[in-house]
């Protein structure tokens, strides 16, 4: 008989604390909360600047954005709080033996589907960002923390909207 080997993954009650921690942390030294959408319309608009600089400059929405860092967009601290995420997931992936190029999901449906709808889930979640004005991190979370009443209602529509659809998307995972 096969031996299912379980893997640990740290108390969440203590990841949730340690988040707080970073979260209040970021506005004590930054004076602003956590977000992940700031450093992707950085990166768009830095893409879009050298592919097409003369839309990106006629263009109010990419210049009054390239004006507002200066003209280096790729240089807000978003954008290396993000590569900060990448390199700390791939470090915490690789010290717990947990990176691989494996493709979880049920047995029901293929790595491929898989793949489409983790794809589709990210780009849906991506524009929601940008109609809401910011990721789950700079909207709920910062908010939250700063006690925030759009904050509070914010991470209750996420929430509550994740456990309305988890039914229906729930084989995709499990």
């Amino acid at each position: 008989m096969e031996t299912v080997k379980k893997t640990k993954y740290m108390n969440p009650y203590l990841a949730g604390v340690l988040l707080g921690l970073v979260v209040l942390s970021a506005n004590f030294v930054s004076g602003r909360g956590l977000g992940a959408s700031g450093a992707v319309k950085s990166a768009v608009i830095t893409s879009v600047e050298t592919i097409a600089p003369i839309h990106a400059e006629k263009s109010k929405f990419y210049s009054s954005y390239s004006k507002a860092h200066d003209g280096k967009p790729m240089h807000s601290w978003l954008v290396y709080q993000m590569l900060g995420v990448i390199v700390g997931g791939f470090a915490s992936g690789a010290i717990s033996n947990r990176l691989t190029w494996k493709v979880e999901h049920n047995p029901g449906i293929t790595s491929r589907k898989r793949m489409i709808f983790a794809l589709a889930g990210g780009v849906l979640f991506g524009l929601g960002s940008q109609l809401g004005r910011g990721c789950t991190s700079g909207s709920a979370l910062s908010g939250m923390a700063v006690l925030s009443l759009g904050g509070f209602i914010t991470m209750a529509a996420i929430f509550g909207t994740a456990f309305m659809l988890a039914y229906f998307f729930r084989k995709l995972w499990i």
